[in-house]
């Protein structure tokens, strides 16, 4: 029962954040450097999702082609580059995790 109390509560905080944009919107005026600024928050998040995953391994900053996780995101981030399909990028970057893997042991 805790874990769906924290799942709601969490879900109330982050409808609570993006209302209190959206109801703001016309009525507060952002400075300059906070709109040009925010285009670039996305991004950032993202990055700092994703970047422990692939280099990091128990704590431990890990590059070498043995990280199965690095190599598929090297991979993916080009695949992305060329495609710009996000479907093909999960593809490829998933297959080259798995074969990676397998082949690594």
């Amino acid at each position: 029962m805790n874990v769906w109390l924290i799942m709601v509560a969490c879900g109330l905080v982050t409808f609570a954040l993006r209302l209190s944009f959206i109801a703001a919107e016309g009525r507060v005026t952002f400075p300059r450097w906070f709109r040009l600024i925010l285009p670039f928050v996305p991004v950032a998040t993202l990055t700092a999702l994703v970047a422990p995953e692939l280099l990091l391994s128990q704590g431990a900053l890990w590059l070498s082609w043995r990280n199965p996780r690095l190599v598929a995101g090297v991979i993916a981030v080009l695949i992305a580059a060329i495609t710009r399909s996000v479907l093909w990028t999960l593809v490829g970057g998933f297959a080259v995790l798995a074969l990676w893997s397998l082949m690594l042991g």
